[in-house]
């Protein structure tokens, strides 16, 4: 199990704090000088060389700076998505999430959902694992909002997965990322020898039907596994894939949000997005590799910007 910072150690100060935060404060780095540990002050965390980061009203670290306010998904996709997902059209999906973690760690793991969007998936892993720490980084304000929301024991710090993590190396047992920008050498830097990173992906068969009777809707990049594999490979292998593929009937409001929640929602009208469609997706467990001190450097402060394509519709 991935070190704890014991809960004795808080001040009493802390009280107002996410309960679920407090057990993360020695695996959190700070963002501007990567000093290792960050301390509760009032309303705000602080590292030891006095960097602060407000602790936003509902209740997440706001650790991400220099960046837009409105980054990430806006509200209108965030509230369609939390609909989309109250009706259960993911529900299949986020089982499969869940096993596949819970295969991997022991029950008291430290899981890091990259990209946790409303944090419905990383909820589902904690339900798995009872004894379980979750903490979600995401770049949206209000997608943070629902994920400090979603379990009791998930956390949730603002970030953009692209820049070198504000965790300490060796974490987390898990990393989830789920219809998420991925970041190899930084999963690889914050996972434990023996973690697992956990990879789910669109298939071109995805959402295929809604693409037919939504011409504008962008498509799965056909390269996306080439790519994927190509940038995993110097840092993980894979242990064990799974196709989740199931049929699923769509009513007018839930095709509505399923289209809202995409970054196609912008520039289509989806009257008559209504029917059944395919949800297909594939669920990769990755075993890190031993990086050779010739071999990839993690850990960087410049990491790669996402490769250019098109943006699968996400599921988070």
């Amino acid at each position: 199990m991935s070190p704890m910072s014991p809960m004795s150690s808080v001040p009493s100060s802390s009280a107002p704090y996410p309960r679920a935060l407090l057990p993360f404060l020695g695996l959190l780095r700070c963002p501007v000088c990567r000093a290792p540990g960050l301390s509760p002050g009032p309303g705000a965390l602080r590292c030891p060389a006095g960097h602060t980061f407000d602790i936003a009203r509902p209740g997440y670290a706001a650790l991400l700076t220099g960046a837009r306010t409105t980054s990430g998904d806006d509200a209108p996709m965030v509230r369609a998505r939390e609909r989309f997902l109250a009706t259960g059209g993911y529900a299949p999906l986020r089982r499969a999430v869940a096993r596949l973690a819970a295969g991997t760690a022991a029950d008291r793991a430290t899981v890091v959902d990259a990209g946790c969007g409303t944090g419905y998936h990383l909820a589902g892993v904690l339900d798995r694992l009872p004894g379980a720490r979750g903490l979600g980084l995401d770049s949206s304000a209000r997608a943070l909002r629902s994920a400090v929301r979603a379990h009791d024991r998930a956390a949730a710090v603002s970030w953009d997965v692209f820049r070198p993590l504000p965790l300490a190396d060796g974490a987390a047992d898990v990393v989830l990322d789920v219809f998420a920008p991925r970041n190899p050498a930084e999963f690889h830097r914050v996972l434990r020898p023996h973690g697992r990173l956990v990879v789910v992906r669109p298939t071109a068969r995805h959402l295929t039907e809604l693409r037919d009777r939504l011409p504008g809707m962008v498509a799965v990049d056909p390269d996306k596994e080439r790519r994927l594999h190509r940038a995993l490979d110097p840092y993980f292998e894979a242990a064990g894939t799974e196709r989740v593929e199931y049929g699923l009937d769509l009513a007018a409001a839930q095709a509505l949000d399923l289209v809202a929640m995409t970054p196609s929602a912008r520039h289509l009208e989806p009257a008559g997005a209504a029917g059944r469609v395919t949800v297909s997706a594939l669920a990769t467990v990755y075993r890190r590799r031993p990086v050779s001190p010739g071999g990839p450097r993690t850990g960087s402060t410049r990491t790669p910007p996402p490769a250019p394509g098109p943006t699968p519709p996400p599921g988070r």
